[in-house]
């Protein structure tokens, strides 16, 4: 390397190195960077150095010298994220569902490099979450991107939608038949991605995983359903829509104990209605997509709760806890069934 070209490198080494090897507890003394840039064929003096620090200070690099009898030096004292901060991020990669292991770890890799090499292992850690399935399409990340930009581009697109088989293979849905919607939000939920989109052919808004999404393509087509999108409220969307499964719309009322009232709020939200039905009971009012989902939430919560309207509703329930008990009737070894008749929707 040319002479004049590795003193116009200088700084940029001078970065670089302090970056990557040095904080708080490490710092690399005048001697010692001389030695590293002379290795990398740039030429250096004791009175450049303090030159050039002073140069990357006043560019705003926060860079600070430390004074020792042991020895002192200089180190890179403000980063862009605190190792805090990079703590917090790697754990929120290590632990979501729609990153891949691949893509984990890939992540994880380029957030390490935001540290010093010391604290970087540091961030080698493993979160543990139980019962966690890591997603498996590894093209998600530009599904994402491509999701965006035609969001931003307010053109329509097309994909191929997946689903599980057997093998444990995602393979595509409808014989691998292209779907074609409008495209208007992503939404966070219930640790997944969802697309919030617009069907033109059902004319409704309907959701889909991201994860499960392929090939995604902007089409030359201005969207669609930008009337029903402006009348949604996302956040409410999400709340009453359980396990983001579609179904009936419908405002339900639930008797539940006191002892409740927090999952309750939880689960719908701080602003649902609830009043008290006598001593140590409650009334609440919530909008919720009626579907298996809801049904198992519910079942979930045992005899305490209890759905007071719509009747179609409790009906419902009902009838799926029927159909549930349904699977146990043959006798096992006691030669008894369960008795259907214990659940009747008009004792509810």
């Amino acid at each position: 390397m040319a002479r004049a070209s590795g003193q116009k490198l200088k700084l940029l080494y001078l970065v670089k190195i302090l970056a990557e090897e040095t904080d708080e507890g490490h710092v690399i003394s005048t001697r010692e960077l001389i030695d590293r840039l002379e290795n990398l064929g740039i030429h250096s003096e004791r009175k450049s150095i303090y030159d050039d620090i002073a140069c990357l200070q006043q560019f705003g690099y926060d860079i600070l010298q430390v004074q020792s009898r042991q020895g002192g030096g200089y180190y890179m004292a403000g980063r862009e994220f605190e190792l805090a901060e990079l703590k917090l991020l790697v754990d929120a990669v290590q632990s979501s569902r729609f990153i891949t292991p691949k893509k984990s770890r890939e992540l994880i890799g380029k957030l390490e490099k935001l540290a010093s090499r010391h604290d970087a292992g540091k961030l080698r850690r493993q979160v543990h979450v139980v019962g966690r399935v890591k997603a498996g399409n590894e093209s998600v990340y530009y599904c994402i991107d491509a999701l965006h930009r035609a969001i931003q581009n307010d053109c329509q697109i097309a994909f191929r939608y997946l689903e599980w088989n057997e093998q444990g293979q995602l393979v595509p849905r409808r014989q691998g038949q292209l779907y074609q919607v409008s495209p208007w939000a992503l939404i966070w939920r219930e640790e997944n991605y969802y697309l919030l989109a617009w069907d033109g052919d059902a004319e409704m808004m309907k959701h889909y995983r991201v994860d499960k999404m392929a090939e995604v393509e902007e089409l030359a087509k201005r969207r669609q359903g930008q009337e029903a999108f402006d009348r949604l409220d996302l956040a409410v969307y999400a709340d009453k829509t359980f396990g983001m499964f579609g179904g009936r719309e419908e405002t339900v009322v639930l008797e539940l104990p006191r002892q409740l009232a927090g999952v309750v709020l939880d689960r719908f939200g701080k602003d649902t209605p609830l009043r008290r039905e006598g001593e140590d009971r409650l009334r609440a009012r919530a909008a919720v997509v009626v579907s298996d989902q809801f049904y198992g939430w519910l079942a979930g919560l045992g005899s305490r709760v209890r759905i007071l309207g719509p009747r179609w509703v409790r009906e419902e329930y009902c009838s799926r806890l029927r159909e549930i008990l349904e699977q146990y009737r043959d006798p096992i070894e006691s030669g008894e069934g369960i008795p259907l008749h214990v659940i009747d929707p008009a004792s509810q």
